[in-house]
C-alpha cells in the first residue's frame, strides 16, 4: 500500500461509503455508556474536533459506539491501530477505513474521509498550519461528523486525557496485567468548559469499558501506586 492510498478493514468494494444510517440523524454522535458522563451532550457534538492526548484505548473507545450504530469511521496516520483491539471495543471492521500512512497529502486524504465518514480518527504531523486546520474544520462542519485527533489540535472543542492509571493483576514481582483503572479528564471550550473527571475500567477484565466504582476497587485510589518488587531468578 502506498502512502496516501486508503486501505480498509472493510472489503475493497466498500471503500466509498454512502451517507446513510447514523450520519443522517440529528443530535450528538453516540459514545459508549461509560463515556457519556464526560461529555456535555452525552455524546460527541457534530461538526466538532475532539482531541485526545495520545492514541490508545481511549481513542478507540470514543469511536466504538458510533461504529456499532452503523456509522462509517476512518483512521488516518495511525498504523498501529489494530483490527483486533478495535473490534474488541465494538468497532465494525466492515465499516472502518484505514489509511496507515496518508503521506504529505494527508490534509486531502482526511478531507475525503470527512466527506464520507461520520467519525474520522487522525494523528496529524507534529506541525499543522492554521490554514490546514481551518480548511479541515470547514469540511468537518459541512459534513456534520466528528474529527477525533490523537494529539494536539489548537482550538479543539473538547479535550480528553488519561491523568492517572492503575493496573490490576500484578503481585509481588509476579502476575499478569488483567485490567486498567484510568482517571479520564475532559475539558474544552464553550459547553465543554467545565472539567469532568471519571474513573473507568479501560479496559476491564473482559476487554470492555465500564465506569469504575471506587468502593469496588482492589486498591485505594488516593494511595500512590507502589512499584512492583522484582525478584532475581537464577538460570
Amino acid at each position: 500500500m502506498t502512502a496516501g492510498q486508503p486501505g480498509s478493514f472493510a472489503a475493497p468494494s466498500a471503500l466509498t461509503p454512502e451517507r446513510t444510517g447514523a450520519l443522517g440523524r440529528e443530535g450528538a454522535v453516540p459514545v459508549l455508556p461509560a463515556l457519556r458522563g464526560l461529555l456535555p451532550r452525552g455524546g460527541l457534538a457534530r461538526g466538532s474536533v475532539v482531541a485526545v492526548a495520545e492514541f490508545g484505548l481511549l481513542c478507540l473507545a470514543l469511536a466504538a459506539a458510533a461504529s456499532a450504530d452503523g456509522a462509517w469511521c476512518g483512521i488516518a496516520g495511525i498504523p498501529e491501530a489494530g483490527v483486533l483491539a478495535a473490534a474488541a471495543l465494538g468497532l465494525d471492521a466492515g465499516r472502518t477505513l484505514l489509511v496507515p500512512d496518508p503521506g504529505p497529502s494527508w490534509p486531502q486524504v482526511v478531507a475525503s474521509l470527512l466527506d464520507g465518514c461520520e467519525l474520522v480518527m487522525l494523528r496529524p504531523p507534529a506541525q499543522v498550519s492554521a490554514q490546514v486546520r481551518h480548511r479541515l474544520e470547514a469540511t468537518l462542519r459541512r459534513g456534520r461528523g466528528v474529527l477525533l485527533v490523537a494529539g494536539d489540535w489548537p482550538g479543539a472543542q473538547l479535550r480528553l486525557r488519561v491523568a492517572s492509571q492503575r493496573w490490576t493483576g500484578l503481585g509481588d514481582g509476579h502476575g499478569r496485567l488483567r485490567a486498567r483503572c484510568a482517571q479520564v479528564v475532559a475539558d474544552g471550550r464553550g459547553e465543554a468548559a467545565m472539567t469532568r473527571t471519571r474513573w473507568l475500567w479501560l479496559p476491564g477484565e473482559d476487554g470492555g469499558v465500564t465506569v469504575a466504582d471506587p468502593r469496588d476497587l482492589p486498591f485505594d485510589l488516593l494511595q500512590a501506586p507502589a512499584a512492583p518488587a522484582l525478584r532475581a531468578v537464577s538460570g
